[in-house]
Order: structure tokens, then C-alpha cells, then sequence
């Protein structure tokens, strides 16, 4: 097996992309500090450990290799469609906002001082521009109506009275110009409403849809597909006969979605080495998620596979429980290899380490801010590995759960993010780093112990 940042039996190429080689350095970086860092591990695991990655430099390498020798060429997406993408293009207004002077409450449109006389008709929204005042005079006005020619201002419904000859008078001052959306007060055609790289939430889409556009050029979703491995998975029914239900086909879909992929497939291979090859070398995705097989064992074919493809592996095991038989490939220009451990809490450590960071570069998001908060409790560590764990957030602690094992989901499906627990453990009150689940609320009452 090829060591981490080598290719296997694959051609030279010509690239003088500087991201790759950072990303490989890192790695060759890695491998040489090791051992000052890490205590001598036992004979049988010295190899294992030697080739793990510790677990921030795991995900630095993750993000620059979505930088390397990938360009992603910006499309052109509906409105309906583009709800978490980048802006690849300034959105600039295709008109004043408003386009015409507006009322910006119900009431009446008046010209001069008053009282004034009261016109039969009214004055709606979406319809064509009214007459005219003259001095004196009033109209009935909806909110979002065109402003008729030569009004003064607009009273309001509930500061206007009118008297037996039905003439209209005002319960207080009237100043010129209120409650009038002047034309062009939000923006002028041509001005810059948000510049390239803002995120397009749904506040984003309301102005593009105000602004006049059907469409956004945007950096399009990284495309994903999963391939789950394992002859022992059911995909429905209740464990049996040393069968065990397939939880990471239902999970991964829609957590690769919460992190702005789009999944184009999900493939299950079983142990077939050959099935995994041809799924593997055909995909057109962006990134393909491998579930088990990351390991030595005899049927474990994801290390074999990516060899003989000549794939180049970036990462191939991490300093991190659970999950450290992870591993990221370059399987050819612009397409890489997110492989997880079989483990369900594993497979989670392995999606927030190196697919994350690489969906997010691939989608031009930028990287959240880190943050901290101490725990409720001591945490034990691994001597010489990162641990994440399932928290809940309580006030402005991290409350650790329990149920933590790499094959357990109990803690994780109630967590609000997990704890990056360093080599060593953490003190009760410590402050430590949280890495938020995309979709977590704070506060759920459930406890686990």
C-alpha cells in the first residue's frame, strides 16, 4: 500500500498547482513530526499509527485538496433552486426599488393642507397610475399603491376623520412627504445589492426576486454519491440471523444535503470487489462517500481498489476516535474519495473530518468561525488521539452524552455538535472546541446517562 500523499502506479503529471503540493507537504510534515509527538505505540499497531494524520491537519488537507486542480465553472440557477449556494456574481438591481413612488400604509394620499375633499375611487396595488391631485383633494390609498401625481403626503387610515359633508380631516400633523416610498430609496438600477461570495439564504432570494431576477449565477453543489459496502447490511426489517440493519444508507443522504451537497446516488456494493471497482472509476461525482471496508480485513477491498486505480491517497487514517481508520483519495482530477469507517459514530467522525472541510471548499463556503464552551463534565481522552463527542448545549456549557461508542447513534441523534476532546481528555469546565451539527437546536430536554 502506497504511503499517504503517493500515487500507486499512476503516471507523472504535469501540474504546478501549488494547493497540491501544500496538501501533500502537509502530510510528508506530519509523518515527520510523529514521532516527537506521539508516545511509542505497541509492535503490532506501530505501523497503523504511523500513517494516521492528526486530526486538524486531516481536515486543513481536506480543504485544500477541494482547492486543487478543481475549478468549478458557475451556472445559472432559479430562484426555487438556489437556497444555500454562493453567488458567483455580484447581484446587481435590474431597476430602482421601488420602481415608482409608493404609499407605505393604508390611508389616504392627500395634496395641500387640508380638510380636503374625498375622490369616489380609490387607489389599489398592482394597478395603473392614478390622476393626479390638486390642492385639496384626497384618494383613498392601499398600501404598495402608486402615489398619484402632486401628493403631499399620505395619512395614515387611523389618523384621519371625516366630517357630515364627508370631508377629510387630519388628528394631528401632517408632514410633507410621510409615509411615501420615494422612488429609488432602497437602490438605484446598477447598484450593488450583495457581492459575489454571499451565501443565498432565503432573505437573499426575496431581494433577487424584488430586484427583478428568475435566476442567480451561482458556484453550483458539489455532487455526491454513496457507495455502502457490507454483505452484513439489511435495507429493511429487524436484525437478524447475524444480519444488522443498514443505518448509514438512510443517514448519509441527507446529511451530505445539510452540508450543500447534492447526492446523485446512493449504491449499495456489499463486499464486491469488482462492483466497487466499476462503481468507483464510473462516477461522475464530485466526491464519492465510501461506508466500511477502510480497514485490513478480508473483504475490507477500499485500500486495494484505490491502489490499482492509481488513485492518490491525501489522508489514509486519522488521529481521531471514533473513526481513525478514515482516508481521503484523489481518485482523478476534480473527483475525490471520502472513505468511512463501517461504524455508524465513526462514519460520522469521518464525515465532519475530511468531507465536510471538502464540501465546503467545493461550494465556496466559508469555514465557520470556531468557538468554544467548557464542559459540564470531565471527559476521558485517548493518550494519543483526538476524541469527538456528542454534547447537548446547555446555557453556556457542553453537557457530554453517553452513549458515544463508534457503533452507537444514541448520543449523536440527540447532540447539538461534538466536542473536539484533545489527546489526554478534558477537565470538567475545560474549554473546548464544538463542531455544530448542521441542523442541531439547542435546548432539547432529552438526558442520556
Amino acid at each position: 500500500m502506497s504511503a499517504p500523499g503517493t500515487r500507486a502506479a499512476a503516471p507523472a503529471e504535469d501540474s504546478d498547482d501549488l494547493d497540491v503540493e501544500e496538501a501533500l507537504a502537509l502530510v510528508r510534515e506530519a509523518k515527520d513530526d510523529r514521532a516527537d509527538q506521539v508516545p511509542s505505540p505497541a509492535p503490532e499497531a506501530h505501523g497503523e499509527r504511523h500513517r494516521a494524520t492528526p486530526w486538524a491537519q486531516a481536515r486543513e488537507i481536506a480543504a485544500r485538496a477541494a482547492r486543487a486542480r478543481v475549478r468549478r465553472t458557475p451556472v445559472s440557477v432559479p430562484l426555487g433552486d438556489a437556497l444555500g449556494l454562493v453567488l458567483a456574481a455580484s447581484l446587481d438591481a435590474l431597476t430602482d426599488l421601488p420602481s415608482f413612488d409608493t404609499s407605505a400604509m393604508d390611508g389616504w394620499a392627500v395634496a395641500g393642507p387640508g380638510p380636503w375633499d374625498v375622490r369616489d375611487e380609490g387607489v389599489l396595488a398592482g394597478h395603473a397610475q392614478p390622476g393626479p391631485l390638486t390642492d385639496g383633494e384626497a384618494v383613498r390609498i392601499a398600501t404598495g399603491a402608486r402615489i398619484p401625481a402632486d401628493t403631499t403626503a399620505v395619512l395614515r387610515s387611523e389618523h384621519g376623520r371625516t366630517d357630515a359633508q364627508g370631508r377629510l380631516h387630519a388628528t394631528r400633523e401632517v408632514a410633507h412627504g410621510q409615509d411615501i416610498r420615494p422612488r429609488g430609496q432602497e437602490c438605484r438600477s446598477g447598484d450593488q445589492l450583495l457581492p459575489v461570495g454571499t451565501r443565498v439564504t432565503p432573505a437573499v432570494l426575496g431581494l433577487a426576486a424584488a430586484a427583478g431576477y428568475d435566476t442567480v449565477t451561482a458556484v453550483p453543489r458539489p455532487r455526491a454519491e454513496v457507495l455502502v459496502l457490507g454483505d452484513e447490511l439489511l435495507a429493511e426489517g429487524r436484525p437478524r440471523d447475524g444480519l444488522i440493519r443498514d443505518a448509514l444508507g438512510p443517514m448519509l443522504p441527507p446529511w451530505l444535503r445539510a452540508l450543500g451537497a447534492e447526492v446523485v446516488a446512493v449504491r449499495r456494493i456489499g463486499d464486491d470487489a469488482k462492483a466497487l471497482r466499476r462503481a468507483v472509476t464510473g462516477s461522475e461525482a464530485d466526491l464519492i462517500v465510501t461506508t466500511g471496508g477502510t480497514a485490513g480485513g478480508p473483504v475490507d477491498h477500499v485500500h486495494p481498489i484505490l491502489e490499482r486505480i492509481g488513485a492518490e491517497l491525501l489522508v489514509d487514517g486519522v488521529k481521531v476516535r471514533p473513526g481513525h481508520p478514515m482516508l481521503l483519495a484523489r481518485t482523478k482530477d476534480a473527483q475525490h474519495l471520502v472513505g468511512l469507517p463501517g461504524n455508524p459514530l465513526a462514519a460520522v467522525s469521518g464525515l465532519l473530518t475530511l468531507a465536510e472541510p471538502l464540501l465546503r471548499t467545493l461550494a465556496a463556503h466559508p469555514a465557520p468561525e470556531p468557538y468554544t464552551l467548557p464542559l459540564s463534565e470531565a471527559v476521558q481522552g485517548h493518550p494519543y488521539d483526538t476524541r469527538l463527542i456528542p454534547v447537548v448545549l446547555r446555557g453556556d456549557g457542553a453537557v457530554p452524552l453517553h452513549y458515544n461508542g463508534p457503533a452507537m447513534l444514541r448520543g449523536i441523534a440527540a447532540a447539538d455538535a461534538l466536542a473536539v476532546v484533545p489527546p489526554g481528555g478534558a477537565r470538567q469546565g475545560e474549554e473546548t472546541e464544538l463542531l455544530d451539527l448542521p441542523w442541531a437546536t439547542a435546548g432539547i430536554e432529552v438526558c442520556f446517562t
